[in-house]
């Protein structure tokens, strides 16, 4: 079974925002066995970019946008 240890902080005292650490090469493995080099993953990153760069795509201030998409 592989581990991944995460790290997460606080940038500012009272702030919305945090750091994440992982280490890398525990998170490539970790990748890879969730299949995230899978050609097909890999396609849909390519095609998200592409979204992106056209302007098919939305920001969002938070997780509960989704929620009132639905």
């Amino acid at each position: 079974m592989r581990s991944l240890t995460v790290t997460v902080q606080p940038i500012v005292a009272r702030s919305r925002k945090i750091r994440i650490e992982v280490d890398a090469d525990k998170f490539e493995r970790l990748a890879a066995d969730f299949g995230l080099f899978n050609p097909d993953f890999l396609r849909s990153l390519d095609r998200a970019e592409k979204d992106a760069r056209t302007g098919r795509i939305k920001k969002m201030a938070s997780l509960r946008d989704l929620k009132r998409k639905h």
